[in-house]
């Protein structure tokens, strides 16, 4: 199969707020405010309930509020926060508001394709930092017009009207309207000439002030579509035998008892991408189209798939380890140098040097991957859970052919994501087998198909050495890394540039050590790599963070005296990396320093109790976290109490930030404990949850403290800040514990067999 470029064409759209904003009426005399590359006509079907709406804002004439979201749904309540900005600046009841999730938009032009309502796409902790400006801005438009509407009505000036909650007043002339009795009148305005003021934080009635996920009444009773519940006429539904082997092709199979299962309908072959060229699949295989998904799979159970040798057929998790540490006894790729590392280091009064591993994982949304396609002679409809609606719309043009503005992309709520819904392979086999069939299809990955066909989180070995002057100053700090890249098998991807998803140079503590030195080994290793929640600063966190502790504890420091010694050197540095333009160290020292005194963190603790301490600026926000366990003598290891602070700069609303610090917490902790994805004969091990054991309830403590510590009136993403700094935090306090150094992920039965033996 000939699979066009997936590359990017869209072109980042002019946010002017003239080219941004539009206002208008449907036919039915409803105000909308939203964006100019959405017809009227288009906007009058979507404003009676259909999940089409096209317009942020569509204030109906009783006064009810629709506003929609643009965003994928992942679980991070953008579904209700960004509706609250709108809301506030609109100055509307939060009650007599409803949402309605709006499908991806993407316009033609004479340069390629622009954005239709604004950037959509979550990742990177970016969904609310994105829309933060622009959606406030919508919400003014709304009211002032509003204003200018009762102005005009009452003819009075309009600096004399003001607005409460669904109401313009004029308190001079003794007048008030509800916004619905304004609505006719607003809608014939033209958009006003000035940007609207903006309201300022001790204005805020819905903005920084808690409130509830609208989802989760519609979740908890079944109510809310996710993408496995969708169900559209004449859809027939799909799975697919993946090649077991990295990299294998199908090279012939029989499908005599595929096809004597009742409602299986059609079998053929899936073409995956060519051993080290681009993902547009995963992998080869062997497609089963049925009437339901009890058919679909009983037929791929029947299969016999003859495979062919694949080159990767030898790779293991053994080789892997033992190649990594081959690479670092050379020479590598020095990606980041400056001051005189050698020569700094050859002159400190004392050298420490420490080795860390931290595997691959598998994403495991508690959702696997499905997609709904319909793909006819010259359009095509896809419903997907996805984190990148863009990424699904090239994914069908690249398969299909089809243009993408006659691609439509709907966004369906993900059970679940953490990066893996970034890539959009499942949206693209499910427009290969729609394509080949004619039919409407529903593509249905099993558990199994998820564990065992990801983009896995990149595994790799870290060095890191610090040279100490005679006073325990820390002078030179070098970090090298054998890893197997994000970057693998990206389009035109240079073999030089694979070390830049896995090491960030404006990291800590590059500001604090005048000779700082990164050096890069890349391990081309046939696992396929991709984001995961929080991506590289996950497992630099751990590794920095239980570096310093091994430091404070070799030459005689406190752990946390060290770190707020190295935080203090300077007040602010340049950070080039997403997160970015600078990052305060202070407000690193900050949390470092809350969580301290909230665990108690110099008081002596009776024999097997410890406590460790950790932190980490992650794409623009701070997190630190100070947890207490205990250990048994046979090794049995019991978190006791968390303590986990967050300064994401301003909490828009602070349940979301909340629910978000405790979620990233026991990610951090649940990966650290159990997960990895090993390597055997060029196939994953690990397929359920039985051999990839995820966190329990019972293992969480009740003494579990969130503290969200707003910083300025400008927010910073929430959803991957938290997870970085909780795994070192648990292995410090296990060494504080027992004298036992957890240098390799995850902690498993490791602390078990040291303490026994």
């Amino acid at each position: 199969m000939r699979i066009k470029s997936q590359a990017s064409n869209l072109r980042e759209p002019d946010l002017s707020r003239r080219r941004f904003i539009i206002a208008g009426a449907t036919l039915s005399g409803s105000f909308l405010v939203g964006l100019p590359l959405l017809g009227l006509a288009d906007a009058e079907k979507a404003s009676e309930g259909s999940s089409r709406i096209g317009y942020f804002i569509n204030i109906l004439e009783n006064g009810d509020v629709i506003i929609g979201n643009h965003q994928p749904e992942i679980g991070q309540g953008l579904r209700t926060t960004l509706p609250m900005l709108v809301a506030e600046e609109l100055d509307i009841e939060w009650e007599r508001v409803r949402i309605e999730s709006m499908p991806l938009g993407i316009v033609k032009t004479a340069d390629g394709y622009t954005w239709k309502y604004g950037p959509q796409g979550v990742g990177g902790s970016t969904g609310l930092t994105n829309n933060w400006t622009h959606m406030r801005e919508v919400g003014a438009t709304g009211r002032l017009m509003l204003m200018q509407a009762a102005a005009q009505l009452w003819n009075v000036p309009l600096e004399q009207c003001t607005t409460r909650p669904g109401q313009v007043i004029c308190e001079a002339a003794g007048k008030s309207a509800s916004y619905g009795e304004l609505v006719r009148l607003a809608s014939a305005l033209p958009l006003p000439e000035s940007s609207p003021a903006l309201k300022t934080m001790d204005d805020y009635r819905i903005v920084g002030k808690a409130h509830d996920n609208l989802e989760v009444r519609d979740i908890i009773t079944g109510k809310t579509k996710f993408g496995s519940d969708i169900q559209m006429p004449g859809m027939r539904y799909a799975v697919i035998l993946r090649s077991p082997v990295l990299n294998g092709t199908v090279a012939g199979f029989d499908d005599t008892a595929t096809k004597a299962v009742k409602g299986v309908l059609d079998v053929f072959p899936i073409e995956g991408p060519a051993p080290g060229a681009p993902y547009f699949i995963l992998a080869h295989g062997v497609a089963v189209v049925a009437d339901s998904t009890w058919a679909a799979i009983q037929g791929r159970k029947a299969l016999k798939v003859e495979w062919t040798q694949s080159p990767n057929r030898e790779d293991s998790s053994e080789k892997f380890w033992k190649e990594n540490l081959e690479m670092l006894s050379g020479k590598g790729q020095i990606v980041h140098d400056q001051g005189d590392f050698p020569t700094a280091l050859a002159a400190s009064s004392k050298v420490i040097r420490h080795t860390y591993e931290v595997p691959f994982v598998s994403h495991a949304p508690l959702e696997p991957q499905n997609c709904y396609a319909w793909v006819q002679k010259d359009k095509a409809h896809v419903i997907a859970p996805t984190q990148s609606p863009s990424g699904a719309s090239r994914s069908a043009n690249a398969v299909t052919g089809i243009e993408r503005d006659n691609i439509e992309v709907e966004m369906s709520r993900s059970g679940g994501a953490f990066g893996r819904r970034l890539t959009t392979d499942y949206v693209a086999e499910a427009c290969i087998i729609s394509q080949k069939t004619g039919w409407p299809i529903q593509l249905v990955w099993t558990r199994d198909d998820d564990m065992r066909n990801d983009f896995y989180r990149p595994g790799g070995t870290h060095e890191l050495v610090a040279g100490l002057d005679d006073q325990g100053k820390v002078t030179a700090w070098s970090q090298r890394l054998a890893s197997g890249s994000k970057y693998y098998r990206r389009p035109d991807m240079p073999d030089e540039d694979l070390w830049k998803p896995e090491l960030y140079p404006d990291d800590f503590p590059k500001a604090m050590v005048d000779n700082f030195r990164l050096e890069y080994f890349h391990n081309f290793i046939g696992l396929p790599r991709g984001s995961w929640r929080g991506p590289a600063h996950v497992v630099n966190a751990f590794v920095i963070q239980s570096f310093l502790d091994e430091i404070a504890h070799e030459t005689g420091q406190d752990p946390l005296a060290l770190r707020l010694e190295l935080l203090d050197r300077v007040e602010q540095q340049p950070y080039s990396s997403h997160g970015g333009p600078v990052m305060t160290p202070g407000r690193l020292s900050r949390l470092l320093k809350f969580v301290a005194g909230r665990i108690d963190y110099g008081r002596k603790r009776p024999e097997g109790r410890g406590v460790g301490i950790a932190t980490h600026f992650t794409f623009g926000g701070y997190a630190a976290h100070a947890i207490e366990v205990s250990v048994s003598s046979e090794g049995n290891l019991t978190i006791e109490r968390i303590v986990a602070a967050i300064d994401c700069g301003f909490a828009v609303n602070p349940n979301a930030v909340e629910a978000q610090l405790q979620g990233g917490t026991i990610d951090g902790l649940s990966t650290a404990l159990e997960l990895e994805i090993t390597v055997r004969d060029g196939q994953v091990v690990q397929k359920n949850f039985n051999n990839y054991p995820l966190m329990k309830i019972k293992s969480v403590p009740s003494l579990f403290e969130t503290h969200v510590m707003n910083y300025d009136d400008t927010p910073t993403g929430v959803g991957e800040i938290p997870v970085p700094p909780a795994a070192p935090a648990l292995t410090n306090a296990i060494f504080n514990t027992t004298g036992v150094r957890i240098r390799r992920l995850p902690i498993a039965d490791q602390l078990r067999k040291k303490m026994r033996s």
